[in-house]
């Protein structure tokens, strides 16, 4: 499939049926490697079917509200910190996380050594405020953008924060799931 059909356009009909005819098993694990929350990943699977891509979308916005803040955490778990490379030979079971990761973080490619020094200091600043890695949903975003949010986020209070990491990782499971559904590794 090509990168458009990954980037935004709609699954097409054949696509959602081969999610839906999937069996269980496989979708859990594909579903797993979008978001590691193991709550929203049965939550979707007992969905099936879905009348359209939309529908999958908005089971997926809901999922991830419904989510307790231990199983937020859990879903953290799944993504690196923002400009980290991961190690090869550590990557996640299946590669899709780490690639799709590597997609979404691209506008770190450009970053220079200042801004990645200061990302790297403030992610360790928010992870020892917040006791959770900085999610943002990356995809489209400049290394200097993405500096800009995490200097804000940190001044956010327990609440504020915990509803724009609900926010963040809806829009990065929206993006991985049209990606699942494109065939996009």
């Amino acid at each position: 499939m090509s990168q458009t059909a990954a980037a935004g356009r709609p699954a097409d009909p054949e696509q959602l049926a081969w999610f839906h005819g999937l069996p269980a098993a496989d979708t859990r694990g594909l579903l797993l490697a979008c978001c590691a929350a193991e709550p929203w990943a049965g939550r979707l699977l007992a969905g099936r079917p879905y009348p359209t891509v939309a529908a999958l979308l908005r089971e997926s916005d809901e999922a991830v509200a419904s989510l307790t803040v231990p199983e937020l955490a859990d879903a953290l778990a799944g993504h690196p910190r923002i400009g980290e490379q991961v190690p090869a030979g550590r990557e996640p079971a299946g590669s899709r996380p780490a690639g799709w990761s590597g997609q979404e973080q691209s506008g770190m490619a450009t970053a220079d050594a200042p801004t990645r020094q200061a990302i790297a200091e403030l992610n360790a600043a928010y992870e020892a405020r917040f006791g959770h890695i900085y999610l943002v949903c990356a995809t489209g975003r400049t290394a200097a953008e993405l500096l800009v949010l995490l200097q804000a986020r940190l001044g956010h209070g327990d609440a504020a924060e915990w509803r724009t990491v609900r926010s963040e990782l809806q829009q990065i499971n929206r993006i991985r799931l049209r990606k699942l559904l494109a065939g996009a590794a």
